[in-house]
């Protein structure tokens, strides 16, 4: 359903060289003031670009940059428009990847932070994991061994990053879903450039894991998640110091 559109009063005359980026940022005030909801159609570009004292070029280029970010919906046709849409996950990942991408993130730090907040999850999950949930990570490393034996080291590593997408869900937090798989997002980037892990180790480790799970066992779990991420870890930084090492295997390599 349409909404009716806003008052003039909310929005400020634009006044900055980079006026496409005040756009984007008062339009997004806005959302957080809960002036503009999921569902509500901006004004037309005519009517933005007098209420806000810019040129028509000028928003569509804050709208396209919006809608890149997944903030606005373009919609066709008689009823069409502007539309916000409701944060997601999407959202999350996207950010996640551009701030890899152009370099503000080191992988040093993509790792790391990957390592401690799947850690810092696990206790929830413990707690609140159903038996469900524990046969679909079960189903999970059992997809990631018949890749393994098929000697698909990377189908078998992007399998076992979901595994960490359905502990995320296990919890039941939806921030810590949108935070997972925003870091898988970018991990599967990153493992593209790098190569899969090098460790064999992740079959046991997964079913040690499974084991504390089951038992509602938070300590354990936690450091079994810990110490396998954190050999991963040293495994990727060794190779980055490496460059001859830094390149994809193929899918017909083993690990070493």
């Amino acid at each position: 359903m349409i909404r009716k559109e806003k008052s003039d009063a909310m929005y400020e005359v634009v006044q900055t060289s980079r006026a496409f980026e005040e756009v984007m940022a008062q339009l997004r005030r806005l959302v957080v003031q809960g002036h503009l909801r999921p569902g509500d159609r901006l004004p037309s570009e005519r009517d933005l670009a007098v209420k806000l004292g810019v040129g028509r070029n000028t928003i569509r280029e804050a709208i396209r940059g919006l809608e890149m970010s997944g903030v606005l919906e373009l919609r066709k046709g008689a009823h069409g428009g502007a539309f916000l849409v409701a944060p997601s996950g999407e959202t999350v990942a996207t950010a996640f990847q551009d701030m890899f991408q152009l370099g503000s993130v080191t992988p040093s730090q993509l790792t790391e932070a990957r390592l401690r907040f799947t850690a810092s999850i696990v206790p929830v999950a413990c707690e609140r994991c159903t038996p469900q949930d524990i046969a679909e990570l079960e189903k999970n490393i059992g997809d990631a061994r018949k890749a393994d034996r098929a000697g698909d080291y990377v189908l078998r590593s992007r399998i076992n990053l979901q595994f960490h997408k359905i502990l995320a869900r296990s919890t039941g937090n939806p921030i810590f879903v949108a935070v997972m798989d925003g870091l898988v997002a970018v991990m599967e980037r990153f493992i593209d450039t790098i190569g899969p892990p090098r460790s064999d180790k992740v079959f046991e480790s997964r079913a040690r894991f499974i084991g504390f799970l089951r038992d509602r066992d938070p300590k354990r779990a936690t450091k079994e998640m810990e110490d396998y991420l954190k050999s991963v870890h040293e495994d990727y930084l060794s190779r980055l110091e490496t460059p001859a090492k830094v390149r994809p295997r193929h899918k017909a390599q083993a690990p070493s």
